[in-house]
């Protein structure tokens, strides 16, 4: 059947890419980590077309890529650190961390204990997932590290709306093969969505709390290793080591539609979800053409956005250049704040700018309102039974790659910690294997890249709009006739700065946030801009970026709020409205969704060195 098989719980709480074409990779011998389920090894040779070898296996150690750094040697508890020295930790290098670091002395992520997996939660519910999400093994002590296999040609990645009737015939028949293997089998489509659940729902423990892939430096490594076993089993189930999953390109103008791919043939499709916001797909659209289909609003909070699809577009494009430019000129704040074998982040959210927006944002603006839960996309432990959810992963993979492309600071992390943690996949043979965040820092050495795109984001660099006269700052509230707050309406007010900021520091203006996480919420952040503020514009100057929470796991039930501090880079903003000389700026939130869920304990500006 073309839908999935979990159930539903009604439980609530608190230009055409062709596999013929020359932009695709030709035949080529792909060594699989042991064997494809239909090997057939003399056609490589037959075939002759090796040019050029590459192999980047690990070591039994699972050393590969950057050396290890002794820091990880020294063993400290690093809560009394942190407690010791009190709000050191808000003063974390924002660059790699590693050397720079002398703090991050805490192991890195071990693989989950198998043997302790538990019952998943519904995240933003008390009720618990319907089904086991725990892998069948019970028992990781001879699980081998995953040795990457040799590779002559890179594979190419399609873009979702450029795919030819031949490619998504393959992608059908893999898809299809997957969901009908059987429940033993650890490659079933069913299986594999559980890995994600597994992870994000709390079936695995860390340091005595539930561990989360999410909110935190974890996302993009952990996401890419995810897509990347899945694709091998794709591969198995067609006997074609070249193809490769599609992403979906919603940060260029034509990928701002549903991929109609994920629609084609409706129920009958093996790449049909039943729970999906039927306002936003193409089949509800069926009748518009392309170039009418529905354009989605990259920072979606529940609400449809009155402004037409130009204006979408234009706000997509800058809320790319915001969250890959302005707002992560750092590695902390693109990949997210540091989560240790000692899970000290348990209780707050260290989102980095791409997982923050767009990400949470796709993800909600699929889920089916109609849906207790808003399954399937709009839940952890759901969202991967939606096929869309990989190629809404391979397009965030993708941002990896290009933010590494931008310049400046913009690198991986060297932080041991985030380097040596440890994960749990099934490869296509059906075995478990393990693999560490090192090595699978750079996608090619992986084998794949990715089909060019424009990207005409990276030159959308907003323009001033406001026109209207600022009130004078001295008429405008202080922070503390206005903070602590919650978010019932537009909050304005000035936020000092030092005006001797230096070239090589980056400026930050920081929320301090208490919040409930098992709500969706989002805020967006002005500059420069007072109660008047175009909310439908977010091409403009003055915008400043945007928080979005995506509800997730409570553990019992549990109602604590969390607490986070939410970062935005504003050194570019500075210097593009004119206020480097200025000792005060001028500050406006505005709610979007679940205000009354969020309070602003705090605003302030600091500076820090990537």
């Amino acid at each position: 059947m073309a839908t999935s098989t979990h159930p539903i719980i009604s439980c609530t709480n608190i230009n055409s890419f062709s596999t013929k074409s020359s932009s695709s990779p030709g035949n080529f011998s792909r060594r699989p980590s042991q064997i494809f389920l239909n090997p057939n090894p003399r056609s490589a040779a037959r075939r002759g077309d090796v040019i050029k070898i590459r192999c980047a296996a690990a070591s039994s150690e699972g050393r590969e890529n950057p050396p290890d750094s002794s820091l990880s040697e020294a063993k400290l508890d690093r809560r009394n650190v942190l407690l010791g020295l009190g709000g050191l930790y808000g003063a974390y290098n924002l660059g790699g961390g590693g050397a720079s670091n002398p703090f991050a002395l805490a192991d890195p992520v071990p693989l989950p204990d198998v043997s302790n997996c538990g019952p998943a939660t519904i995240s933003f519910s008390t009720c618990k997932v319907p089904y086991r999400c725990c892998p069948p093994i019970t028992d990781t002590t001879n699980v081998d590290y995953y040795e990457i296999p040799c590779f002559s040609k890179l594979n190419v990645r399609p873009a979702a709306h450029a795919v030819d009737d031949e490619y998504l015939e393959k992608y059908k028949t893999a898809i299809k093969l997957m969901k009908e293997l059987p429940p033993s089998d650890p490659r079933s489509f069913d299986n594999q969505a559980k890995v994600h659940c597994a992870y994000c729902n709390g079936a695995y423990q860390l340091a005595g709390q539930p561990y989360q892939i999410h909110f935190n430096w974890f996302f993009f490594p952990f996401h890419r290793w995810y897509l990347y076993f899945f694709e091998r089993i794709m591969q198995s189930m067609i006997n074609d080591p070249t193809f490769t999953l599609p992403y979906w390109n919603w940060d260029n103008q034509p990928g701002m539609t549903f991929p109609r791919i994920f629609d084609d043939d409706k129920e009958l499709s093996p790449l049909y979800d039943q729970y999906r916001n039927q306002l936003h797909t193409t089949q509800f659209h069926r009748k518009r053409p392309l170039s009418k289909a529905y354009v989605m609003d990259l920072a979606y909070s529940s609400d449809e956005i009155l402004a037409s699809d130009p204006q979408k577009v234009n706000n997509n494009l800058a809320i790319m250049y915001r969250q890959m430019i302005t707002n992560a000129p750092c590695p902390l704040l693109f990949f997210g704040k540091p989560l240790r074998a000692d899970n000290g982040q348990v209780g707050s959210s260290g989102m980095g700018t791409i997982e923050n927006i767009p990400h949470n944002s796709v993800h909600r603006w699929v889920g089916d309102p109609r849906s207790a839960n808003h399954e399937d996309m709009g839940n952890f432990y759901s969202a991967a039974n939606d096929p869309v959810f990989y190629s809404l992963h391979s397009n965030v993979d993708r941002m990896w790659s290009i933010w590494k492309s931008l310049g400046g600071k913009r690198k991986d992390i060297t932080d041991p910690d985030w380097l040596q943690t440890e994960f749990l996949f099934y490869d296509e043979t059906k075995t478990p294997v393990k693999v560490k965040v090192k090595d699978c820092l750079d996608n090619e050495k992986l084998g794949y890249t990715f089909q060019d795109m424009p990207i005409r984001w990276k030159h959308w660099k907003p323009t001033k709009k406001r026109t209207a006269k600022l009130r004078s700052l001295e008429s405008v509230p202080v922070i503390s006739d206005v903070l602590p707050a919650p978010f019932r309406k537009i909050l304005t007010f000035h936020v000092t700065r030092s005006t001797s900021v230096k070239d090589t520091e980056e400026e930050l203006l920081n929320f301090d946030l208490v919040y409930d996480d098992t709500k969706f919420i989002r805020f967006d952040v002005f500059l420069n801009e007072d109660e008047d503020v175009n909310t439908k514009e977010l091409d403009r100057m003055e915008y400043s970026g945007s928080f979005a929470n995506l509800p997730h796991v409570h553990e019992g039930g549990s109602a604590t709020p969390k607490k986070t501090t939410f970062t935005l880079a504003i050194s570019e903003l500075i210097q593009d409205l004119g206020l480097k000389g200025e000792d005060k700026v001028l500050v406006a939130l505005v709610p979007k969704a679940g205000g009354k869920f969020v309070t602003v304990d705090k605003a302030y500006i600091n500076t820090m060195d990537c």
